[in-house]
């Protein structure tokens, strides 16, 4: 996807601070933070929602799920708390679509739509 800026992250062809990479996957900061510690972990391969990517490929959100677990102790916030978001299509607020997986932490994060 040529207009698709995590797209264009993942080719390298926007800079960012990538805080890891495998073949599949990438993380890096939000440039919009709303959290002391926000993350967005994505897939390299474009899918523009979670219902996009075929069974076979599902892994993909494992390892994201993985990655997520490792960057959390990395920024030292995996025993304190900290929450994982994926906002699918406009009615569950997604507003870049790109499958990505918010982490968020370093602050109480209050109450959430579900408890």
């Amino acid at each position: 996807m040529n207009s698709c800026i995590f797209c264009k992250i993942a080719a390298k062809q926007i800079p960012s601070n990538l805080l890891y990479e495998s073949d599949r996957v990438l993380a890096f900061p939000d440039i919009g933070p709303q959290a002391p510690v926000h993350l967005l972990i994505i897939p390299k391969a474009h899918y523009a929602h979670l219902g996009e990517i075929p069974d076979e490929q599902l892994g993909v959100v494992e390892e994201m799920f993985t990655v997520a677990r490792k960057l959390a102790a990395d920024k030292g916030v995996q025993d304190r708390g900290y929450r994982l978001v994926m906002n699918v299509n406009p009615e569950g607020g997604q507003t870049v679509f790109h499958v990505h997986l918010h982490l968020l932490a370093g602050r109480p994060m209050g109450p959430s739509l579900i408890g």
